[in-house]
């Protein structure tokens, strides 16, 4: 028995690529420091936390970087892990996005007098998810990096625990995530006992061979549901505005971003990797989903009095735009997922400067009512002119870096040349007509409405980390606008193809 003990622990250890895996344990070894120095300084470790947090983030770019330069695709686990262009582009993006998050927490979270150590824990672990969901080619470890991400998420949303909207806002994402989980597991286990294996590339095999078996279409179907929650698609997305609004903001700004990046990142594995031969299946449904998410988003937000739910269902037409070329991958491949990724990093800029001027602008005037904008410029020209970038980024107009995010999915689309593609594009050109009212609108009361008599007119003091992360998006932002070569060298189709 004991001659055969070398060779069980080889099956049950493979040998591990150190240098594949590096990044997430970078987070994770990071992730323990903190709670250790939690535990050991106790009310001392606050000083040094989103310090900490901030340096391993930087710290897990440098395996990024390396494994980059190697050009290597490793596979690790019977190609359940995969390190590949894909997944390195989406892990620097996941790790740029949580530095900016921890920028926009420090004063916030500190002059919350919130507890800091297990509010930057709990975003290290959510990253992590993240990370781990850019390699994942596995049903199982596409479920565990999801649940490694929406765990810490639901509490995190829930971190303002004296306020009553902050608790509700933990509760219904928490209630509607566990929910969108059920529905997808359910969709994940029809599918591997089609497939009796829960790899993509297996799943793929059997649902090519079964053809149109109601098991297959009912997975399918299940899994694109349950991940349409994760996107905040309608009519999914019923959570997000309360959520949005309730949760510190920081945490919204990461929710927006990162957790609707991450839920996008497992679509275009399974959509490419795992059923790419089921086009008559997920392009009806993906394409319901874009069109409603992009229509229903724009329509309800013109209504919005509040500025994050504004940005919440500014959010749900988004995801609608980046939905589209999914809709459309069975015709383009690879192109698809080069315009969502183009899509969603531009986004990411775009996005977080957006909140970030929401964040400093709230500190004056403790309001997210989009009336409290008024006149903003007469006091804060600088604030005024970044969130006019941000907003007429996201509404698409040259030479700001929507606008190249937008053509990326355009050209997707018509690229297709089919009635799905040039039905969805005639779609989203009305739509990003629409969007353009009610951005223009937070944009015309900051420029021409006059502020009100009791309103306190002083310059605002922004802190040094707010002013990092506004300066750091709007880079992006114009960057990607005027020289889209910087964002397109990473994202061309014939990169970050993955392999079927």
């Amino acid at each position: 028995m004991l001659s055969s003990l070398p060779s069980i622990v080889g099956f049950v250890r493979p040998d591990i690529d150190w240098h594949a895996v590096a990044p997430e344990l970078t987070l994770l070894g990071v992730g323990a420091v903190v709670t250790l120095l939690d535990i050991v300084l106790l009310e001392r470790g606050r000083a040094y936390t989103s310090a900490l947090a901030g340096i391993g983030l930087l710290m897990a770019l440098i395996p990024i970087v390396t494994l980059a330069a190697s050009g290597d695709t490793r596979e690790m686990f019977g190609g359940a892990f995969v390190v590949d262009d894909f997944a390195l582009i989406l892990k620097a993006m996941f790790i740029v996005v949580a530095y900016i998050v921890v920028l926009l927490s420090t004063n916030y979270i500190a002059e919350g007098d919130y507890w800091e150590n297990e509010y930057y824990g709990l975003l290290l672990a959510s990253v992590m998810g993240m990370v781990l969901m850019a390699s994942a080619r596995d049903l199982v470890t596409i479920f565990v990096a999801l649940e490694l991400l929406s765990i810490p998420a639901y509490l995190m949303a829930a971190w303002r625990k004296a306020d009553p909207r902050s608790n509700e806002a933990g509760l219904k994402y928490y209630l509607m995530g566990v929910f969108a989980s059920a529905i997808m597991l359910y969709g994940m286990s029809l599918l591997f006992g089609l497939a009796g294996d829960t790899r993509l590339a297996a799943i793929s095999t059997a649902v090519t061979e079964e053809g149109s078996n109601p098991v297959v279409i009912l997975g399918i179907i299940f899994v694109i549901v349950g991940f349409a929650f994760k996107v905040s698609g309608f009519p999914f997305h019923t959570w997000a505005p309360d959520t949005y609004e309730g949760a510190p903001t920081p945490v919204t700004a990461f929710l927006a971003v990162a957790s609707k990046a991450a839920g996008f990142v497992a679509l275009m594995q399974l959509v490419h990797v795992g059923f790419p031969d089921a086009q008559d299946v997920y392009q009806p449904l993906l394409w319901i989903l874009a069109v409603g998410s992009m229509t229903a988003g724009n329509l309800i937000a013109l209504r919005q009095e509040n500025i994050v739910r504004l940005m919440a269902y500014s959010g749900v037409s988004q995801a609608g735009f980046m939905l589209a070329p999914l809709a459309v991958a069975g015709d383009i491949g690879e192109e698809a997922l080069s315009a969502v990724i183009i899509y969603v990093l531009i986004y990411a800029a775009m996005n977080l400067g957006a909140f970030a001027v929401i964040i400093a602008v709230a500190r004056r005037t403790a309001s997210g009512a989009i009336s409290s904008y008024a006149g903003l410029f007469k006091y804060a020209p600088g604030m005024t002119i970044l969130m006019s970038v941000f907003l007429f980024s996201l509404a698409g107009i040259p030479p700001l870096g929507g606008w190249f995010a937008k053509f990326a999915v355009f050209r997707a689309v018509v690229e297709a040349d089919t009635g799905w593609g040039y039905s969805l594009a005639a779609i989203a050109a009305v739509n990003s007509v629409i969007a353009l009212f009610y951005y223009a609108k937070v944009a015309r009361m900051m420029w021409f409405e006059d502020t009100p008599e009791e309103a306190d007119t002083t310059s605002i003091r922004v802190p040094p980390s707010l002013v990092a992360a506004l300066g750091l998006t709007a880079a992006a932002t114009l960057l990607f606008g005027i020289y889209p070569a910087v964002i397109t060298h990473f994202t061309d189709g014939t990169l970050i193809a993955l392999p079927y």
